[in-house]
Formats: structure tokens, sequence, C-alpha cells
């Protein structure tokens, strides 16, 4: 490869790093390129996954500001740049590892932090960003919908006693919780005697 082939490589490496929110380092050592070709496809919308060289993609890594890989760059290493929803590439990647065990998940990094293997099937493990927006959004509203009917009850309770006394107002009955003077002394006090 010609120093300017390096260069260029390194470039578009550097570039991947800065324009994927996440990436993850993989061994691929005994997988088939049909079983790579099978990967790619299951990525394909999250992330894509290059095939690298070790000491391009250290040169690129560190050019981006990525110190994740420091040390993971070992025997044939290839590289998921995750441009979509992380946790689907990191499901994607974890069930691909689970159907092939020669795939191995080494390290990676998600907005500039960096990530271990353990992290990264700890990622996997979350719900896809949609369910946890649609959980928050039931949370949400079921919250307001509490908050109306904390709000409306009240309201409605004052309109049941004003339409109670109205209708003992308009039978013409007292209310039963006021009560009435006595005009008959003189009965309280046979009574009392």
């Amino acid at each position: 490869m010609s120093r300017a082939d390096k260069a260029a490589a390194i470039a578009d490496l550097t570039e991947q790093f800065r324009s994927s929110g996440a990436a993850v380092l993989t061994e691929y050592r005994g997988l088939t390129v049909s079983q790579i070709t099978e990967l790619r496809n299951s990525l394909r919308g999250n992330a894509t996954y290059a095939v690298v060289k070790n000491t391009l993609t250290e040169l690129a890594a560190k050019e981006a500001g990525v110190s994740a890989f420091d040390g993971q760059l070992v025997g044939p290493s290839a590289i998921a740049f995750i441009k979509g929803d992380p946790v689907e590439a990191a499901k994607g990647l974890r069930d691909f590892a689970k159907a092939h065990p020669a795939l191995v998940i080494k390290a990676g990094v998600l907005d500039g932090k960096p990530l271990s293997a353990a992290e990264i099937t700890k990622l996997a493990d979350l719900e896809s960003r949609e369910a946890l927006l649609a959980m928050l959004a039931g949370a949400m509203n079921a919250s307001l919908s509490k908050a109306v009917y904390l709000f409306a009850a009240p309201l409605s309770q004052a309109a049941r006693v004003v339409d109670a006394l109205k209708a003992q107002k308009s039978e013409g009955g007292a209310p039963a919780d006021t009560a009435q003077p006595t005009d008959n002394v003189a009965d309280v006090a046979t009574a009392e005697a």
C-alpha cells in the first residue's frame, strides 16, 4: 500500500469515527466471507461493518480523539461504525455473536465514552429508542389523565353539592345541615320538666 493510499485510508477511517455516534471493535477470526456478509446485512440501516488494518485504525482513532481501542487492535479486526440506533446495532452484534461464537466483541465507544464488551452487552439488553419513547409517552399520558381527574374532581363535587342544594330549595325544604330556630319555647321547657 502506497503512502498516499495509507493517508487516504486513515482520513476515511478518521471521518468514519467522527461521523458515527458509536463504534464497536470486533475480532472476526474464523468467520467466512458469507458470514461477514450476513453480519453486514443484519446491521444495515444502523451501522456499517468494515474490516480494518490495525495500524491504520490506531492512527485514525488517535486523530479522531478515540482512545477506547488503545491496546485492543490485535488480530483480525473489524469495526461496526454505528450511525443509527446504537441499541439496535448492539443487539445485532450480540445476537450474531451468539449464533457465531467466532465473532468476538472487544470494545466500543459511544458518544466519545469508551465501552467494554460487557457494557456493549448491557446496551444490547436495553429497549430500542422507539420503545423507550413509546413508554415515556404512555407514562406522560397517564400522568396527564390523572392530573385532569384530580383537577376536575373538586369541581364536579362542588357542582353536585350546588345541584343538591338547588333541588332541596326547589322542594321547599331547608337544607339538612342548617338548624331551624324553634318558636315554641314552651314546648322545650315542658319537655325539660
